[in-house]
């Protein structure tokens, strides 16, 4: 058990190589960990400490144990100016990251061969304040006539017959995180993705699966509450050279979280104005959706959420989650007949256990979860522009408004020699999408009768993944098959 415990311990610390813990970086910008965060899910399950679920948050132990896990970067320095109880302390560690991907398949209709990423991942600490910034350039060369952007993002086509010298696919992405702590506190400027609540693939207010965007947060926490209240910068189309990102989308939110033991309850609050900017929504004892109601209604856009979560026997958390858009009146939504009652709903369960197989850690575990998200739920008025949205893909459930999803994964992950450790996971995802007006998070909202996935076809998709992680290389496979046919494999060298 002492064995377990201390490999334990090593892949946890090494787990939360960022300042903040945050969620995965499921489309690009994939470092050496497969699927961090899941991880993390699964260590509170097994876990006696208190459950938090708002990422990103700060990394208590990232300064901490800096030097240890950071000192073997191809570029390490640590200092300190003055000496004795004033010094004040430095550090920065950089590592190079070469990436080659292989992506193909039906789902994708193209085949991405050779994808080339290289860039450099930084991180540090001045005293009281830490950063990483992970910047890459990315060259791809596409089968399809017309490329398409892989994570949703801008991409620029060179051609041959542009003196490019070859047809390939150029672009640039990074994430990064800037935080000032105090005790108590922590005020930080970011470009990353909130992900708020127990869920893991379904959570209705913010979720993992949106595409990055830029933010300015304020992180409270006091003992077992923690409150975080944020301001992101969001885009108004999908395609980011549209004039249409002339105009401005500005997100306020807040979240409450109260984690007691075994039990956690959460409160997340959001508001999207467009044209608009309001900075006194930041404050985070202003309640936004009181607060709503004293801006012009055309041109904002709010919601409510609810979620809960219970730890039982350090093995299974239960949880779920309630997502109010829009409602008529407590009658009407229960009636749930017309659109102008717009809500979500998500259940989920995961549980764990830890092995010691030959002095080695062996964490196996499954999660599973349900979601069903109203027709309508996220949209706007038409002129108005306020979707709860970024780039086109949803802020809440990846799925959208009118959708039904089951997902379910079983895991495993065994930690080797050193840092090195080996993932196994199969995820299964059955998805019913509606087509009727208000399946798409661009559809103008309408108040008439809603169909919830009226005649939407079963779409089933089963994706075996494997991942070995070694101390400077990883490599990861994703293969789907039946309705979403795709491969994803790639190998990722990191000093």
């Amino acid at each position: 058990m002492k064995h377990l415990i201390v490999c334990l311990l090593v892949l946890a610390t090494f787990a939360s190589a960022q300042s903040v813990v945050g969620s995965e970086h499921n489309r690009n910008l994939r470092t050496l960990d497969y699927l961090p965060m899941l991880m993390d899910y699964h260590r509170q399950t097994v876990g006696e400490s208190r459950q938090f679920f708002t990422y990103p948050r700060r990394n208590y132990d990232f300064v901490k144990n800096f030097a240890d896990k950071e000192s073997n970067a191809l570029v390490y320095y640590a200092d300190s100016l003055g000496s004795g109880e004033g010094a004040h302390h430095f550090a920065i560690a950089a590592s190079p990251i070469l990436g080659l991907d292989y992506r193909g398949g039906e789902a994708l209709g193209d085949t991405i061969w050779p994808g080339i990423d290289g860039g450099l991942y930084l991180r540090g600490y001045a005293d009281s304040l830490d950063f990483d910034l992970d910047a890459r350039i990315y060259s791809e060369s596409h089968s399809a006539k017309k490329p398409k952007s892989f994570d949703g993002e801008v991409f620029d086509v060179q051609t041959e017959d542009g003196n490019a010298g070859a047809d390939y696919v150029s672009y640039a992405r990074y994430r990064a995180h800037l935080g000032l702590n105090y005790a108590w506190a922590r005020i930080s400027l970011a470009r990353d993705v909130l992900h708020w609540g127990p869920g893991y693939y379904n959570n209705l207010a913010f979720n993992q699966f949106a595409l990055p965007y830029n933010m300015f947060n304020l992180d409270f926490t006091f003992g077992p509450l923690r409150v975080f209240s944020v301001y992101a910068d969001l885009r108004v189309n999908s395609w980011s050279y549209s004039k249409d990102n002339l105009n401005d989308r500005n997100l306020y939110a807040h979240r409450y979280e109260l984690a007691l033991g075994n039990l956690t309850v959460g409160m997340s609050e959001l508001q999207v104005l467009y044209n608009e900017n309001k900075p006194w929504l930041f404050v985070p004892v202003v309640p936004l959706f009181i607060e709503k109601g004293n801006y012009t209604e055309r041109v904002n856009n709010g919601a409510l959420a609810f979620d809960i979560n219970y730890r039982l026997f350090n093995a299974v958390r239960v949880y779920g989650e309630f997502f109010l858009d829009d409602m008529e009146s407590p009658m009407a939504v229960y009636e749930n007949k017309y659109s102008n009652n717009r809500w979500a709903g998500m259940l989920g369960m995961q549980a764990g256990h830890d092995f010691n197989v030959g002095g080695h850690a062996l964490e196996l575990g499954t999660i599973a979860e349900i979601a069903r998200v109203e027709p309508y739920t996220y949209c706007h008025y038409d002129t108005a522009m306020a979707q709860m949205a970024h780039l086109g893909k949803p802020l809440g459930n990846p799925n959208g408004p009118n959708s039904l999803a089951i997902d379910w994964t079983l895991y495993g992950n065994l930690g080797l020699s050193g840092l090195s450790s080996l993932f196994v996971g199969i995820h299964h995802k059955w998805l019913w999408k509606g087509t009727d007006s208000g399946s798409s998070i661009d559809d103008p909202y309408k108040t008439l009768e809603k169909h919830f996935v009226h005649n939407a076809p079963l779409h089933y998709t089963l994706t075996p993944s494997l991942s070995y992680r070694g101390n400077h290389v990883a490599f990861m496979g994703e293969y789907g098959f039946f309705d979403d046919k795709y491969v994803n494999v790639r190998i990722v060298f990191m000093l």
